[in-house]
């Protein structure tokens, strides 16, 4: 707006005089100071801090916990103190890519030193545009001496405990190995990755309990003696894989446990060892469950002695397949009309076994199951136990105790089915296995079977070795008693079983008459080649390596052959009531009973099918049994 357009009282008001132009000019002069000495303090120090980062070793955060301590773990043993693992110094090796003075030739020479490493993977971390880049994580001090021969300037090392397994392969699964979280390049925590590593992560990072070791159940020389026969037989007989347990009866400790194919805990783990049910890593001891077959039918007659249903001569009806609507229970071979219970056991007949739990009702067996820790998963102090659960009938009725009677319907691990054949070896008091020495877990030596009824299923199992399906299983002199069982696998879709792929378990106690130890072998798809014919029978082919593996082992434990060996002592014998031999159709529970079976061995798994609304998902019920 113009001064001619503006008010007149505003028109003729008087103008401020101005500042002089020397005031005005100091004004600007120390404006202009100020700004320059923002700009010079904030270059200053952007200057020093990259100096600073010049000068400096690079490095990623280091830990918090351990920001004025190094990381510790415990060292593990077996039960003599023999080490199973423990921290030793080593380093990690890791490059400044922008140092690197020839790192073709740099490339070349680490993947020498490294086997496992390919040289251009080597020369692509080399050559990175980053500033810092890890090469290998740790290094073992003869590496670091061959690298530094190399000469390089772009080449560091930082400071790395080593976590030294001594075994290796022989206890792998059982000792579990480590991985490194929250590395820096002079920290790294290592955790436990699987196995008891893993179980007792806690107590092994202690720094107060470092320099006490965590003492196993294990002996280190019964460990690798069982491996070895096992990797021999699944060798010899094109197994898949193995299984191995060794329990004391007493105690319940873990002597010797193998799972094969196993791995080198030493060596970290490759893509694909880290497949689901494809990797070696999969513990069969006890992170597999499975239909075990024939080997539960003394834990059957164990529960028919103890609840008064039948005596070991009590005649059970065996003759022809028991009915159940459209489905049957038959034996694989023929065998007599009637059978007493010892010999139900000794010769295998699924119906028999049928006919036993029958009679001891389904309340009943599903409460002696469930007392055994069939229901749950095994309490065993390792990582992969807890997470694995046994499979139960969705919906569980006369046919599927039938069915579990045998070993089909439930599926469960090889160290449920130790822990059920110590519970029958001592007396009828629980065994809940442990891999802490001196340790008792919660519910052990509570009553399951009653004395008496544990001594007679110990004279059945005698029996098979002796006069039964387990012959090949005779260790001369040390006085074996056990049970074989050959399961059909269920196909891969869920359509029933295969016909050419089986699981063999051999469960053996020994010494029998003064039980000290259970030795449970599983073979998975097993074939025995040595006769005229091939055999998938858990007599042919776990049986003689539970032979084997009681020769090898038993020295070790302290148990030498005995020539002069007695039979097992029993009660007196009792009379069998007539009216147990058809105590099960007078029941009312089953129609169609008169007939005959034969001996198990060489038994197929085999003897019902199901209907499709009551057979478990997971788990498909058996087929008929095959010739």
């Amino acid at each position: 707006m113009s001064d001619f357009a503006a008010p007149i009282h505003r028109r003729l008001r008087p103008r401020p005089p101005e500042p002089p132009r020397s005031a005005a000019r100091a004004r600007d002069d120390w404006r202009l100071i100020l700004v320059i000495f923002a700009f010079v303090l904030f270059y200053a120090t952007l200057s020093l801090r990259m100096t600073l980062v010049a000068l400096s070793v690079p490095a990623e955060p280091t830990l918090g916990a351990f920001a004025h301590a190094d990381p510790v773990r415990g060292a593990i043993t077996d039960r003599h103190g023999r080490l199973l693992a423990a921290n030793l110094p080593a380093y990690s090796l890791y490059a400044h890519p922008g140092e690197m003075h020839d790192p073709e030739r740099s490339a070349k020479a680490l993947a020498g030193i490294f086997g496992d490493m390919a040289e251009a993977e080597i020369y692509a971390l080399l050559t990175d545009e980053r500033r810092f880049v890890w090469i290998r994580r740790p290094v073992t001090p003869r590496q670091k001496v061959q690298i530094q021969d190399i000469g390089e300037p772009g080449l560091l090392f930082g400071h790395r405990d080593l976590r030294f397994y001594p075994a290796g392969r022989v206890a792998a699964h059982l000792v579990g190995s480590v991985k490194a979280e929250r590395e820096a390049v002079r920290y790294a925590e290592l955790v436990g990755q699987g196995g008891v590593e893993r179980h007792f992560d806690n107590r092994l990072r202690d720094p107060a309990r470092s320099g006490d070791p965590l003492p196993l159940t294990i002996d280190l020389s019964a460990q690798a003696a069982l491996a070895d026969v096992l990797d021999g037989e699944k060798r010899r007989l094109g197994a898949k894989g193995a299984a191995g347990i060794l329990l004391e009866v007493e105690t319940g400790e873990v002597v010797a446990m193998v799972s094969l194919p196993d791995f080198d805990p030493n060596i970290r783990p490759s893509e694909k060892d880290k497949r689901a049910g494809k990797s070696p890593r999969f513990n069969r001891a006890v992170q597999g469950v499975y239909e075990l077959g024939s080997v539960f039918k003394p834990l059957t007659a164990a529960m028919a002695l103890d609840a008064g249903a039948a005596t070991p001569d009590s005649l059970i009806e065996t003759g022809d397949p028991i009915r159940w609507g459209r489905q049957r229970v038959r034996d694989m071979h023929r065998m007599p009309p009637l059978m007493t219970v010892t010999d139900i056991v000794r010769r295998s007949s699924n119906v028999g076994s049928a006919r036993l739990a029958l009679m001891v009702t389904t309340p009943r067996f599903k409460s002696y199951l469930d007392a055994l820790g069939m229901f749950d998963p095994s309490p065993l102090e390792i990582a992969e136990a807890r997470g694995s659960r046994p499979l139960l009938p969705p919906k569980w009725t006369e046919l599927s105790t039938m069915n579990i009677a045998f070993g089909h319907g439930l599926a469960v691990s090889p160290m449920h089915l130790a822990a059920a054949y110590a519970t029958v070896a001592n007396g009828g008091r629980r065994v809940v296995p442990t891999l802490r020495k001196g340790h008792v877990p919660e519910g052990a030596g509570e009553p399951v079977f009653s004395p008496r009824a544990s001594r007679q299923v110990l004279a059945m199992l005698r029996a098979v070795v002796t006069d039964g399906t387990g012959r090949r299983a005779r260790a001369e002199g040390y006085e074996l008693g056990g049970k074989t069982g050959t399961a059909d696998k269920p196909r891969e879709d869920g359509r029933g079983y295969a016909r050419d792929r089986v699981l063999a378990t051999f469960a053996t106690v020994f010494p029998i008459s003064e039980p000290k130890y259970v030795l449970i072998v599983t073979m998975d798809e097993p074939t025995d080649r040595s006769g005229a014919y091939p055999s998938r029978q858990a007599s042919r082919t776990a049986a003689p390596a539970v032979r084997e593996a009681v020769r090898r082992m038993a020295p070790i434990l302290g148990l030498r052959p005995r020539p002069d060996l007695v039979p097992i002592a029993l009660d007196a014998p009792e009379a069998a009531p007539a009216a147990l031999a058809v105590a099960a159709n007078a029941a009312g529970l089953v129609a169609g009973t008169t007939g005959v079976s034969g001996p198990e061995d060489a038994q197929a798994p085999a003897a019902a099918v199901a209907a499709p609304s009551q057979q478990p998902a997971p788990m498909p019920m058996p087929r008929p049994g095959r010739p």
